[in-house]
């Protein structure tokens, strides 16, 4: 065992978590600032009289308090929101990797621990979930799910996932048949019933594809992606942006108060599944898609 390398994966997994609890990462923030111009604009374009007009103006002080709060983490490392989230790992193992997986994640353990006391995260996560519901303190233990890959040493992506966001999951079977216009209203409707929930605006991933639980771990894949990026086949380049100017039709609104604009981001993965289904999952991050990432031995 190498203690050098797994105390200095811990301390990796630690800033990276610290940085990820009070930033967001630079084309998230530019879409908070895109989508407080133009609810901006299409606040001060209304009537006085206009029936809208309250719904803008609240939905306008719900992105102004957002960017209050980024500001404040920045500036004192608190974090940007009382929902520090639980964390969830994608660990990709390459050849170069020289650790075992049992060093990887007890890295990962020490790392999280570490930055749940350094960065006062809210305590979020308990042992069992029906009977004792007895806190753990440490936020551990996370979610992980392990990938091997063909090149490289160790990459972990991680997210800070809040609860009110991730209350709003959703999974729909649909038969073979289902078209694309019939997954665009499945999803649609499941961000419509989201609402307000989620805490919007919203950052929107969806899983097309695999089987009920390989829909949904896509669905968490897509959130890991960087905001704004196009998927790389153009078919899904165009769902993801029917999906992204559909959802703002719906008049959800930053707090769920029906402003003009509700969606930052939409991110579709897709991956082979049976002949007999269309599963569809969908996960939803609320503004703070708090995302970090870590490189660790190798080539990557």
């Amino acid at each position: 065992m190498d203690h050098h390398q797994k105390d200095g994966l811990a301390g990796a997994v630690r800033e990276a978590l610290l940085h990820a609890v009070t930033h967001l990462e630079p084309s998230l923030m530019a879409r908070l600032d895109w989508m407080y111009r133009e609810t901006m604009s299409a606040t001060e374009a209304l009537g006085p009289d206009d029936g809208k007009k309250d719904r803008y103006e609240a939905s306008l002080e719900v992105l102004a308090m957002i960017r209050e709060n980024l500001a404040i983490a920045d500036a004192t490392g608190l974090p940007m929101c009382q929902d520090t989230g639980m964390v969830v790992a994608f660990v990709e193992m390459g050849p170069d990797v020289q650790l075992s997986m049992q060093e990887i994640g007890e890295a990962l353990d020490s790392g999280i621990a570490l930055a749940v006391r350094d960065g006062f995260f809210r305590n979020s996560v308990v042992l069992d979930p029906v009977f004792d519901r007895e806190n753990t303190r440490t936020n551990l233990p996370a979610v992980v799910h392990w990938f091997p890959k063909n090149s490289g040493g160790l990459t972990i992506r991680m997210m800070l996932k809040g609860f009110g966001s991730e209350n709003c999951s959703a999974l729909a079977m649909l038969n073979p048949t289902a078209g694309v216009e019939t997954v665009l209203s499945t999803i649609l409707d499941m961000v419509r019933n989201a609402g307000g929930k989620p805490c919007p605006p919203i950052v929107l991933g969806v899983g097309l594809g695999g089987t009920a639980e390989r829909a949904l771990l896509l669905s968490k894949k897509a959130l890991l992606r960087e905001v704004g990026s196009v998927h790389p086949d153009p078919r899904y380049a165009r769902l993801e942006q029917q999906l992204f100017d559909s959802i703002q039709g719906l008049h959800i609104g930053p707090g769920g108060f029906g402003g003009p604009l509700t969606a930052l981001a939409v991110a579709v993965e897709y991956e082979p599944t049976h002949i007999a289904g269309l599963p569809v999952g969908v996960s939803i991050s609320c503004w703070a898609d708090r995302t970090a990432v870590v490189q660790w031995g190798g080539a990557q």
